[in-house]
């Protein structure tokens, strides 16, 4: 019988398959791209166990037998029904599917109180929380007005830059006095200020390309601007856990869409090369242009996606690349600048760079940055720009400020102690983690962790049990998670200090233990971990 070292030296030694997120690194040419690549000699998905993914399965049939009988129970008057099902007027067709409704009132109802707390304080290393009673089994929530303070572990607070105090609250504050708060209900009543164009400028710089055009909402810089890009005609060659508001921008574009395995390069390659080949559909015309979109980060995921092939396969075939950096941006390289600069690549290899400003920058908005002539080409024919709200000139300062920390123009070095403290938090949290025996997802210097649950009732319990012991963190589960994969999400911070990671640690220990959640088996040597 093998030991647990030799399972783990099997483990991060054998190349899982392509699900299991391992990258080639024939194509990886240089030094510091080889270093960077040496945190993917771990795999960055386990597979589920057997007898857990059959045991969850279980679990949902259980869940949806009971469920029934309920329902059952309140057509007959013996169970309260409150506003257990949609009430339709006579002749007019239900709203949503019965599934959807079905689902929500027996199975999310019963632990909805894990989701959606209100928070009345700054996301930062620590939050409060209202509390919230309810009198009607979990239908309505009432706040008597009192509030509980606990750990921060689940917020995109990635360099801490969400805080009330400091250069960048100074900096805000001060903008707010001389320009006022500026926010209008489009951009024809505020217009592009003298702030937006330095912010576009700045960031430009930032990520060394030539324009950027900045929007007032993350999700919509992905959602209205891909149509601008591609069309009828087109294919999107998109990954399949890419973040919602990209599949929808690839619908609203009206272009052929086709999906590849998560980090999959092998899959990818066919696509394309399939797509040359046979051209589009019934007339088998060439595409008038091919577009792969892939995101830096996965935020469900932790992983991150394996650039410098996807650059090679791009140039290969002479296809577009559109990379999403928002979870990347600020909190991946070593300069801050995204997977990017994670990699050593060239920012001109890539076409269209979008951002974020709402996880490190601690704002809101987002940008999409490349050469001078397409990002006119945006600002022209974009829906958000030219018809959203502009960017509030405070928001814009934030922004500014938390930038110009990271590249060290503020004149101390304080944004490069962030970006250096959060890929330090995120090692240390991680291989303590696998050292302990949980199953984890994504990067070795990912700061989103998830931290593998599968059995929907333990995701309830796991969030109960940690806010109990004052940590506050993200249960995911179907249908935003495949049946079997339910898991909890911790999001690391510069904020978070040696101190509170252990804190968090010690106590995920003690509720590993108490609902068996220790399900790996590429468990990390023993020993102690350098932090």
């Amino acid at each position: 019988m093998k030991s647990k070292e030799e399972i783990h030296s099997n483990g991060i030694n054998n190349h899982i398959k392509k699900k299991n997120g391992y990258i080639n690194h024939d194509h990886v040419s240089n030094s510091h791209q080889a270093a960077r690549c040496e945190t993917f000699k771990y795999p960055e998905f386990e597979e589920t166990p057997l007898l857990i993914a059959l045991f969850t399965y279980l679990s949902y049939a259980i869940m949806f037998v009971l469920g029934n009988i309920r329902d059952f129970l309140r057509n007959i008057g013996l169970e309260n029904a409150f506003t257990s099902k949609e009430y339709n007027r006579d002749g007019y067709v239900p709203l949503y599917q019965s599934f959807e409704s079905f689902y929500t009132r027996n199975v999310y109802r019963r632990m909805c109180d894990c989701w959606n707390m209100p928070i009345c304080s700054t996301p930062g290393a620590y939050i409060d929380i209202k509390h919230r009673v309810t009198y009607n089994d979990k239908w309505q929530f009432e706040m008597p007005g009192t509030s509980f303070r606990v750990l921060n572990m689940g917020s995109y607070n990635y360099l801490g830059f969400a805080e009330n105090s400091g250069r960048c609250a100074d900096s805000v504050e001060e903008n707010i006095k001389k320009e006022g708060v500026g926010v209008c209900s489009s951009r024809h009543e505020l217009g592009t200020l003298r702030i937006h164009q330095e912010l576009e400028s700045l960031v430009a710089r930032f990520l060394g390309v030539e324009d950027c055009l900045i929007v007032g909402m993350g999700f919509a810089t992905n959602s209205t601007n891909i149509p601008t890009l591609i069309g009828k005609g087109c294919l999107i060659l998109s990954d399949v856990l890419n973040h919602a508001s990209l599949i929808l921008g690839c619908r609203l574009s009206g272009a052929s869409i086709q999906v590849f395995k998560h980090n999959d390069v092998e899959d990818l390659e066919r696509l394309l090369r399939n797509a040359i080949v046979s051209g589009q559909p019934r007339t088998h015309r060439p595409w008038k242009k091919i577009i792969i979109l892939v995101e830096g980060v996965y935020s469900m995921e932790g992983s991150i996606v394996p650039l410098p092939e996807i650059i090679r396969l791009k140039k290969k075939y002479k296809a577009y690349l559109y990379l999403d950096e928002a979870h990347s941006v600020g909190a991946m390289g070593k300069n801050g600048r995204g997977i990017v600069d994670f990699y050593d690549c060239d920012p001109q290899d890539v076409d269209f760079l979008m951002g974020t400003f709402t996880k490190s920058f601690g704002a809101a908005g987002g940008y999409i940055a490349g050469r001078k002539d397409v990002i006119d080409h945006i600002r022209t024919h974009s829906h958000s720009f030219c018809y959203g709200t502009s960017m509030a000139p405070p928001v814009a300062q934030q922004v500014i400020s938390a930038m110009k920390a990271i590249m060290g123009e503020d004149g101390t070095n304080d944004g490069r102690e962030r970006i250096e403290r959060l890929e330090r938090n995120a090692h240390y949290f991680r291989k303590r983690l696998k050292q302990m025996g949980f199953i984890i997802y994504g990067n070795m210097s990912s700061p989103v962790v998830p931290l593998m649950l599968f059995v929907p009732a333990k995701v309830a319990t796991f969030v109960r049990e940690l806010l109990k012991r004052g940590i506050a963190t993200v249960g995911v589960g179907f249908p935003a998670t495949p049946l079997v994969e339910s898991r909890a999400r911790f999001c690391l911070s510069a904020a978070h200090t040696k101190e509170m990671l252990d804190f968090t640690l010690n106590i995920l220990d003690e509720i590993g233990d108490l609902l068996k959640l220790k399900y790996s088996r590429y468990v990390w040597p023993p020993g102690e971990i350098v932090y």
